[in-house]
């Protein structure tokens, strides 16, 4: 694995951990759900992915990857219409 390669990974797990901070503390009492345990990881990769904004590329890691032209926010990712 390169070192690049690496770093990005290690930064992405940082990044989980921080934002699921509080959800880890709580896991011992809740833990026990699964589903509620998936929408929670669910929702923190959402947000990292379609509506962060990484502070030096000033962009998503959507937008870095081709798959939005602008940064989404939870309103529209909540309304937008799928096929499922």
């Amino acid at each position: 694995m390169s070192k690049a390669l690496a770093q990005r990974l290690e930064r992405t797990n940082g990044i989980l951990r921080q934002q699921t901070g509080r959800w880890h503390r709580r896991q011992n009492k809740f833990g026990k759900v699964w589903q509620q345990s998936a929408v929670t990881l669910r929702l923190v990769l959402t947000y990292f992915n379609w509506i962060w904004c990484h502070s030096r590329f000033r962009n998503t890691a959507a937008q870095r990857a081709g798959l939005t032209e602008h940064s989404w926010e939870w309103q529209g990712l909540a309304t937008y219409t799928t096929l499922c």
